[in-house]
């Protein structure tokens, strides 16, 4: 089935920038025109110079023709120059899109390498900067050259039309013999460079467990298999690109044999011949060009039309109505959900509310689906069917820059980014110290801050690996809580904490429940569950059990699921922390 026509983003973006390339246009035609120089010099040299052996004329011919290659060198530069700030323009109009719509498809599909997109922004910047283009904006021009040569002498005209047809005949060769391996390598360089990233990001457990030799062995035979694949592209590349080389020089040679027994014949001038000789370069000098940067020409192709169906699929969206701050009332609505990318649902016909200040406790064994459910809950991942709402709206159709202040989501692998402590508590978002050290407080992690070398202002790397996993956890939940969000997500919020770190867990739950901030928290430790209003057992992605905590408890305790455990009002030993 055909793929649809690719979206007008890319063209609107273009067409912003078609005053540029009307100049750059204008800059080609007058290097194009000013290119006649040196042939009519020759011209001249030869047929007055030579014979009137005037030396006066010979140095103003010259003084003329560096005169014009200073002109000519000029406007290359400035045609340079301008085609740069082309790229970047087009950069600067696309990357936020681009960005965007990247972002998008990594949450819809769980793409594997989202930095691929900015990488083909810029192959297509890189292209529009570089010296290719100049090839394409020439090529109109060789028609002209190839009238001139006609009007030379038929015989060298037709020379140039056995030359450009023999060189596009080279070209469409080297796209027939190329397009399909080029595809095949960049689509092993994209899979290996994902397998890599992801490699590297678990070096820990590569190394804790000797798993190095065999993975960099299995990495070595795909990215040969790519080296393999690009050295028989750049093999086929440079031979053509040598062949088409070939034919301009022997023409240009046969068409000076060919002038030469045309002036014996006394059909044309020794200047003509010349001349003629010079012409015919001008003819195929651009196709020759178009051969030689034939892979950057196929792979601006392919990373263009790569990023036109990415804003394709993944639109800028359209300006929608304003809602008010949600209160944090939620409804979900007969949902089926699959992972992206996915079909086969595991969550079926989940349906439940929660009023503003409940804390609801979603528990059930591993694989149940307790984190696909959170992440519908936040807006992550969108149902495969039914609905999703936060005081009454459908919270896929919420804008996310607007309604994220408004949620707090602690995943299950809690990320932080590159900055300092307050900037990962505050989102990143310009914020004075006061809110970040109240959700710093709430979330107990206040003091463990202030003992760090520089406090708040503490940078952490990528990852935050110089923190344990519990101070990052505990991190993750201030960022949660920071500016008092309408509605909660907690994924095991106290996988990696010590038993004060859950006791002020706890308390800060019951802040939050006081405060009436809806609060969902996912655990397979019950002592979590004396916190919670209402409970939710999932069991095989279905909803086994729905209710009060007490009702909830009462059926699971008569099932023999849930053991007797000790209030969670304070923290709890080891033995206290029974599993479902």
């Amino acid at each position: 089935m055909p793929r649809p026509h690719p979206s007008t983003e890319m063209n609107t973006a273009l067409k912003g920038t078609r005053p540029v390339f009307l100049m750059l246009l204008f800059f080609s035609s007058t290097i194009n025109i000013l290119m006649l120089a040196p042939a009519i010099y020759m011209l001249q040299v030869y047929d007055r110079v030579l014979v009137s052996k005037n030396t006066t004329t010979l140095l103003m011919l010259t003084l003329l023709i560096v005169g014009l290659y200073t002109v000519i060198s000029m406007i290359e530069f400035a045609r340079s120059s301008v085609m740069t700030r082309l790229g970047n323009r087009l950069d600067v109009k696309l990357n936020q899109l681009i960005f965007n719509a990247t972002f998008k498809r990594r949450i819809a599909t769980g793409d594997n390498n989202p930095a691929q997109a900015i990488a083909d922004l810029a192959q297509v910047r890189q292209f529009l900067s570089g010296s290719s283009i100049f090839a394409l904006l020439d090529i109109p021009w060789t028609p002209f050259y190839l009238f001139i040569a006609f009007l030379v002498h038929p015989l060298l005209g037709y020379l140039s039309v056995g030359g450009i047809v023999i060189l596009f005949a080279l070209t469409l060769m080297t796209e027939l013999t190329t397009k399909k391996p080029i595809q095949q390598a960049h689509a092993l360089t994209i899979n290996n460079t994902s397998k890599l990233n992801k490699q590297l990001q678990n070096s820990d457990t590569i190394e804790a467990m000797g798993m190095l030799s065999t993975l960099k062995n299995h990495w070595l035979e795909q990215h040969s298999k790519s080296l393999v694949i690009q050295t028989q592209i750049a093999d086929k590349t440079a031979g053509l690109s040598s062949l088409s080389r070939f034919v301009r020089i022997l023409l240009q040679s046969v068409a000076l044999g060919a002038g030469a027994l045309l002036v014996i014949a006394g059909e044309i001038t020794p200047g003509l011949m010349i001349a003629a000789s010079i012409i015919l370069g001008r003819v195929l000098n651009p196709v020759e060009q178009v051969i030689g940067n034939w892979k950057q020409f196929v792979q601006f192709r392919h990373a263009w039309r790569q990023l036109s169906h990415l804003l394709s699929d993944y639109p800028t969206p359209k300006d929608i109505l304003t809602l008010p701050r949600p209160k944090g009332n939620i409804r979900v609505e007969a949902v089926f959900a699959a992972p992206p990318g996915q079909k086969t649902p595991v969550l079926r016909n989940i349906s439940f509310q929660l009023e503003q200040g409940e804390v609801l406790g979603i528990i059930g064994p591993s694989a149940s689906g307790k984190t696909s459910l959170a992440k519908l809950l936040v807006g992550v991942w969108a149902p495969l069917s039914g609905k999703v709402r936060i005081d009454g709206a459908d919270i896929c159709q919420w804008d996310k820059a607007l309604l994220g202040p408004a949620i707090g989501y602690l995943p299950q692998d809690v990320e932080l980014f590159d900055g300092t402590i307050a900037q990962n508590i505050a989102r990143f978002t310009q914020s004075d110290s006061q809110p970040i050290v109240a959700a710093a407080t709430l979330a107990g992690v206040h003091e463990m801050i202030l003992r760090l070398p520089e406090g708040y202002d503490t940078p952490l790397g990528a990852h935050g690996y110089q923190l344990s996993g519990g101070q990052r956890q505990r991190i993750g939940l201030a960022r949660a809580v920071f500016n008092n969000p309408a509605f909660l997500v907690l994924d095991e919020p106290n996988a990696s904490l010590d038993d004060a770190g859950e006791y002020a867990l706890i308390q800060a739950i019951n802040t939050l429940r006081t405060q009436g901030q809806t609060v969902v928290i996912i655990s397979h430790r019950p002592t979590l569950l004396g916190v919670v209003n209402k409970i939710l057992l999932l069991n095989e992605g279905t909803i086994q059990e729905f209710g009060t905590r007490e009702q909830v408890i009462a059926n699971l305790r008569q099932a023999n699921i849930l053991k007797p455990v000790a209030t969670a009002s304070a923290p709890q030993s080891e033995p206290q922390r029974e599993a479902l």
